[in-house]
C-alpha cells in the first residue's frame, strides 16, 4: 500500500460533490471520495447513513442529484446503466429461478452476442473460481444461501467488470457461512485485481476485508482509511463509537496532553485535538489497551480500581471496573491468563494503567 492507503496510488474511480436528495429528504451530502485501482473498499455505517445510496448512484441505479463520477477518466454521471462498467451483487442474490446455474452466469455474456463456446469456456472458468464445478445443471432452488450467493458472484464477474459492486451481499447467509464466503470473496478480488466496493453495516466484515474504510454517518464521510487507521486512530466520536468497543469519559481539558476526569488528571498522547484549555471533551480508550500486567506511571496514568463484575467470553475476560474518585465505570478486556497469573476476580482491588499512546480526545 501507498502512503495515503491505497493499493498502488491510481486513482481509478472519482466522486466530487455527489449530493442526493428523495424529496425534502438529503441522503448524500456533497461526497468527495477517490477508490484507486484493483483496492477494495468497504463502505461502513448504520442503516440510512447514505452508504447503499452511494453505490447505487456509481452504479446509475440512483442517479445523484448533483456532482460528478468518473471511471477510469471516463466520466459516467448521467451515463444509462447499460452503458457502465460494473457488475454487482445483491443481498438477495436476484437469480433467475427458471435459469440454471450455468444459464444464470452466461445471462450477461449471452446477451452481449459472444459465441456459444467462449461462453461455454468463461462459465467453466468461473464456476471453477467459486467452487462450482459441478453445479451447472442445478437450478438456484437446488443450492444453498451461500451457493446461489457465488453464482450472483461469477454471473456478476462474467463479462469481466472493470468495478465490482457489492450491496450488502453476506448479510442473509448465516453467521458461520458468512465468516467462510467473506474469505472467498477476498481471496477472489485479490487473484481477479479487480476494483471492488462493498456495502456494509457489519464492523467485523470491513475490518477483515477492506483495503481502506469509507465510515458514512448521515450522508457524509466522517473517516477514510485502513482498518487499523480506523480502529486505533478514529477521526471522530462517532468513529470511535461505531468501530469497535470503546470506553468515553466525560471530561475538562486543563492543557495539550493533560484532561481532567471528575477529581483525577488524565495523560494522552493525542495532542492533535483541535480544542481549547478548559473546554469540555471525551476522552477515550479501549477495553483492551487498559493494562493490568506490571503497572507502572511510565505507561500513563494509574488508577485504583474495583473489579464490580468479571464476565467470561471464551477468549477472554470482560470486566466492569470502577475507578476511585470516577463515576463512569470502564471496560477491561483481560486474557484469560491474565485473569489465572494475578487472581482477578470480582470485589478485588488493583491498579490499572491508561497508556498515554492508547488514549484518544474528542471535542464533547
Amino acid at each position: 500500500m501507498t502512503a495515503d492507503g491505497s493499493v498502488n496510488g491510481r486513482s481509478y474511480l472519482r466522486l466530487r460533490g455527489i449530493h442526493k436528495k428523495f424529496g425534502s429528504f438529503t441522503a448524500l451530502k456533497g461526497v468527495d471520495l477517490d477508490i484507486n485501482e484493483r483496492e477494495f473498499v468497504c463502505f461502513l455505517g448504520p442503516s440510512g447513513c447514505g452508504k447503499t445510496t452511494l453505490l447505487r448512484a456509481i452504479a446509475g441505479l440512483d442517479v445523484q442529484t448533483s456532482g460528478s463520477i468518473e471511471q477510469a477518466g471516463r466520466d459516467i454521471s448521467t451515463l444509462p446503466i447499460s452503458s457502465r462498467d460494473f457488475g454487482i451483487v445483491f443481498q438477495s442474490y436476484a437469480l433467475f429461478p427458471n435459469l440454471t446455474v450455468s444459464e444464470n452466469v452466461a445471462y450477461g455474456l449471452t446477451s452481449r452476442g459472444m459465441n456459444q463456446a467462449d461462453i461455454n469456456k468463461r462459465v467453466a472458468e468461473l464456476l471453477g473460481l467459486v467452487g462450482l464445478s459441478d453445479s451447472g445443471p442445478k437450478y438456484p432452488a437446488q443450492l444453498s444461501g451461500g451457493q446461489q450467493q457465488r453464482v450472483a458472484l461469477a454471473r456478476a464477474l462474467a463479462p469481466s467488470p472493470g468495478l465490482l459492486l457489492l450491496d450488502e451481499p453476506l448479510s442473509a447467509l448465516d453467521a458461520r457461512v458468512r465468516i467462510h464466503l467473506r474469505h472467498e470473496i477476498k481471496q477472489l478480488q485479490s487473484r481477479l485485481r479487480v476494483t471492488t466496493i462493498m456495502v456494509t453495516h457489519d464492523q467485523e466484515e470491513a475490518l477483515t476485508m477492506g483495503d481502506r474504510i469509507v465510515v458514512m454517518n448521515h450522508g457524509v464521510i466522517e473517516q477514510v482509511g485502513t482498518p487499523l487507521e480506523i480502529y486505533r486512530k478514529p477521526a471522530t466520536a462517532f468513529v470511535a463509537d461505531f468501530v469497535g468497543t470503546m470506553n468515553f469519559m466525560k471530561g475538562t481539558l486543563v492543557s495539550p496532553g493533560r484532561v481532567r476526569v471528575g477529581g483525577t488528571e488524565i495523560e494522552y498522547g493525542d495532542t492533535a485535538a483541535t480544542v481549547s484549555p478548559g473546554a469540555a471533551v471525551t476522552l477515550c480508550i479501549r477495553p483492551e489497551d487498559i493494562a493490568v500486567r506490571n503497572v507502572s506511571a511510565s505507561q500513563g496514568t494509574v488508577l485504583q480500581a474495583r473489579i464490580e463484575a468479571l464476565e467470561f467470553l471464551g477468549s477472554f475476560f470482560r470486566a466492569s471496573l470502577t475507578p476511585d474518585g470516577q463515576k463512569t465505570a470502564l471496560m477491561a478486556d483481560f486474557s484469560v491468563n491474565a485473569v489465572n497469573d494475578l487472581g482477578l476476580s470480582r470485589g478485588m482491588a488493583l491498579p490499572i494503567a491508561l497508556p498515554r499512546d492508547r488514549l484518544r480526545v474528542f471535542a464533547a
